[in-house]
């Protein structure tokens, strides 16, 4: 058993590379951990892999949370998380844990705290007695963190490749169903207004697959779908994809499905208060597409 984890580490970790050389390569900053993780995800065994996504996924929890709650929430044992560490050339998981937690403290200086605070009752009670008040002020911080966040994260190229996709398509068929059903109808009616040709795609009427089946490679989808990724909409954008229509994602990791499937992704990860997420990030992003892709048809237009 031994050798095998060793051969699967070797794929990652070069053996001939010097001790100090190879402690000069691992990223000590959150971008470049995050960029090497999604990068190196194919080449790890099943249950790192498991690992992996949920660090992406969950990089506050890891900044901040116990190596055996971790590995439970994971569904992992305790030392799939110290062998996910060294596999990524880290001396143990918390020399790893150390990058998550100087990223949070930066960006998101003490928001776990704030929201739980926010989120339980004084006098000792569980959230759900909490009152109207301290609840909104919780979903309000919440709203705050995750704009905050996507304004600091945004991918700016994938945002301008979006717009360009968008903006040169003859019809734009909007894709999203459960939560963020709430998300493509807005983009309807905000892209409508805004005079540009596009359509929601019918699940309830059942003629949604075949509203995929009738665009064209000059058209473009536009899908929203964060995790647990619903079927339907991934039914749809495998068939657009298929046919060669341009897909535009809004998804919440790397490790998305859309994003393997899109032509350009952008992602958006809302704070949760509760275990339930607003949309307010998303939707800030959502009304960003539809005023900049009409201004770029605007602005191709003019003389």
């Amino acid at each position: 058993m031994s050798q095998g984890i060793a051969g699967e580490d070797a794929k990652i970790v070069p053996e001939a590379a010097a001790p100090d050389q190879a402690d000069s390569l691992i990223p000590r900053d959150f971008k470049s951990l995050r960029a090497l993780i999604v990068a190196r995800r194919e080449l790890l065994p099943k249950r790192l892999i498991q690992v992996a996504d949920f660090a992406v996924e969950h990089p506050q929890e890891i900044a901040f949370g116990r190596v055996a709650d971790l590995a439970a929430q994971a569904g992992v044992q305790p030392s799939t998380l110290v062998r996910f560490a060294q596999t990524l050339g880290y001396a143990g998981f918390s020399d790893l844990q150390a990058v998550f937690r100087a990223h949070a403290r930066q960006r998101w200086p003490d928001y776990r705290e704030r929201l739980q605070a926010l989120a339980g009752d004084p006098a000792g009670q569980d959230a759900s007695a909490a009152d109207p008040s301290t609840l909104l002020h919780g979903f309000l911080h919440a709203a705050r963190v995750s704009i905050d966040h996507l304004e600091q994260t945004i991918d700016q190229a994938a945002l301008a490749q979006a717009v360009d996709v968008l903006a040169g398509a003859r019809t734009i068929c909007l894709l999203g169903v459960r939560r963020v059903y709430p998300v493509v109808v807005y983009l309807n009616y905000a892209l409508r207004t805004l005079g540009a040709r596009c359509e929601l795609a019918d699940h309830a009427g059942g003629m949604a697959r075949r509203q995929v089946e009738l665009l064209g490679t000059d058209d473009a989808v536009l899908a929203v779908s964060f995790t647990p990724y619903a079927s339907e909409t991934l039914g749809l954008v495998q068939a657009a994809t298929s046919a060669g229509v341009p897909v535009v994602a809004i998804t919440d990791s790397p490790f998305s499905p859309l994003a393997q499937l899109a032509r350009v992704w952008v992602e958006v990860a809302e704070t949760d208060l509760g275990g339930f997420r607003s949309l307010s990030a998303t939707l800030a992003l959502a009304t960003a597409l539809s005023v900049a892709l009409m201004e770029q048809r605007a602005a191709l237009q003019r003389p």
